[in-house]
């Protein structure tokens, strides 16, 4: 008898991967298959993004193509806490094997679903599926989620209500996680969460055991000893809250990545306040600045929000000095797009024109792509360790300290001797463009 297959559709951020991969190690675990595609399949699942309208409509998008070519299909993640949406794209008079809707993290359910729609093969044992999980990444590198929801309420966001509060892992639990991963052969943990630094406040940074002795679930603990475990450590989706600053210590010893992704969203005092974002020009430059004389090799991505509700073009240029004085590593925008049950929309505030917010865009891009060219720029010359993500017939491409998969810009490197994906390897930088640099290993 044929094993049951299972395909699998994983929409949105690096957490909700988190969740897919949890899932499908545990089906993996009790013998189901994956498929390569939704004709062959027994049954579909699609983890859903719901924050934007766009990642709404990819994903229901997503649904309507499973339904088409499969039929049986078990719809989960953030779009799964506004199920209405998706009955209303898709009746159930006219979708019966629409089998289930869950929202996100809620695993049990998803399973559920699964067996009711196909039968387990047999109970789970563990050796079934490697240590460490099945993973969605390559092999040399994984996402570790230290946490679960949001306990901030930022206006234009409604993370919370899709995921709910705070919820803490123990940390003798994630490092026991980190430790599997880096056995089966991991090379980078990228630390991730909706508030990477907010990590064990509701727990009120209780300790757990690991190897012998209690860690406490604190941001700061957690990457020291992450940073003990023989892998690259980055962190992401951290608020520069006031404890940032021992972490940076961490990162000048070598323990983790010089590495910092900081959403700031915006400069301007009025919008920060409408955003209820903390953050002050003044300050937060000043911390940048104290941040790098303790790392000089500190490299700080961050993602801002153009268009928000009563930007004006004061706010705006504002917000350009702002990169001019901050030479940031890496950035990334987003045109500001209503969200439904956001506090956004109910400021009362002017709304910025569609023609605006890509009019501000635009100059924001090429402001960061000018300054983006000059800091690589600088690093002719240098040598850096690169983790190789690709090989080829021409050379292969990595990235350096500096730079996280997908997000950030590539190293790509000419060597005479052969080199594999999982690497890391010393490239002596020959030139450089906006986003990417160009070496020789050495």
């Amino acid at each position: 008898m044929d094993q049951p297959k299972i395909s699998f559709v994983s929409l949105g951020c690096p957490k909700a991967l988190v969740d897919s991969e949890r899932i499908i190690t545990q089906l993996r675990a009790e013998g189901y298959e994956l498929s390569r595609n939704h004709a062959g399949a027994d049954a579909v699942i699609v983890n859903t993004c719901g924050f934007l309208d766009s990642a709404k409509a990819e994903s229901l998008a997503a649904i309507g193509g499973a339904l088409k070519e499969n039929g049986k299909v078990i719809v989960t993640g953030c779009l799964g806490a506004e199920p209405e949406e998706i009955t209303q794209a898709y009746p159930a008079a006219q979708n019966p094997n629409l089998l289930a809707i869950t929202g996100p993290q809620d695993y049990e359910s998803v399973l559920k679903a699964v067996h009711q729609a196909i039968a387990a093969p047999h109970d789970p044992f563990v050796d079934l599926v490697p240590a460490q999980g099945v993973k969605l990444t390559p092999r040399h590198y994984a996402y570790l989620k230290i946490s679960e929801g949001c306990h901030n309420s930022c206006s234009f966001c409604i993370i919370p209500k899709l995921r709910g509060d705070l919820v803490s892992r123990p940390a003798g639990e994630v490092l026991r996680e980190a430790e599997k991963l880096v056995a089966a052969g991991v090379k980078e943990l990228l630390v991730i969460s909706q508030d990477t630094s907010a990590y064990g406040l509701d727990l009120r940074y209780a300790t757990s055991p690991f190897q012998g002795r209690d860690v406490r679930a604190k941001f700061y603990d957690l990457a020291k000893e992450l940073g003990q475990l023989g892998a690259w450590v980055r962190l992401h989706y951290v608020y520069p809250y006031p404890h940032v600053d021992e972490v940076i210590e961490l990162m000048n010893e070598g323990l983790v990545l010089p590495y910092l992704d900081i959403p700031f969203q915006h400069s301007s005092t009025p919008v920060l306040k409408a955003m209820k974002r903390p953050g002050y020009h003044d300050k937060t430059l000043e911390r940048i600045r104290k941040w790098r004389e303790a790392c000089p090799d500190l490299a700080i991505r961050s993602t801002f929000i153009v268009g928000f509700p009563g930007e004006t073009e004061a706010d705006f240029e504002h917000l350009l000095a702002f990169l001019d004085e901050a030479k940031l590593d890496r950035v990334g925008a987003f045109k500001y797009e209503p969200v439904k049950g956001a506090d956004a929309n109910d400021l009362g505030l002017a709304i910025v024109p569609d023609e605006v917010k890509e009019s501000r865009y635009r100059r924001f891009m090429e402001k960061q792509q000018a300054i983006s060219a000059r800091i690589l720029k600088n690093k002719i010359g240098k040598r850096l360790s690169v983790l190789i993500d690709e090989t080829g017939p021409n050379g292969a491409k990595g990235r350096s300290k500096a730079d996280a998969p997908e997000i950030d810009g590539n190293v790509y490197v000419t060597s005479r001797r052969p080199v594999r994906v999982g690497d890391i390897i010393s490239v002596k930088i020959d030139r450089a463009d906006a986003y990417d640099l160009y070496g020789t290993a050495v």
